[in-house]
């Protein structure tokens, strides 16, 4: 896949790791700003329960 992802960028190479860093950034973003805040509600790790 990033084989793939890297022959489709275009330029040369020091163009190709720019382009490859603002996506890399742009998923990181994508995922803390609106996929991890979404999903967060519907994982078990705020189910705490202490039993005394």
């Amino acid at each position: 896949m990033y084989g793939w992802i890297w022959r489709h960028l275009p330029g040369p190479v020091p163009v190709r790791v720019l382009e490859a860093l603002i996506l890399i950034v742009g998923v990181v973003a994508l995922l803390m700003l609106v996929i991890f805040p979404w999903l967060e509600p519907m994982l078990p790790f705020n189910d705490v329960s202490v039993e005394g």
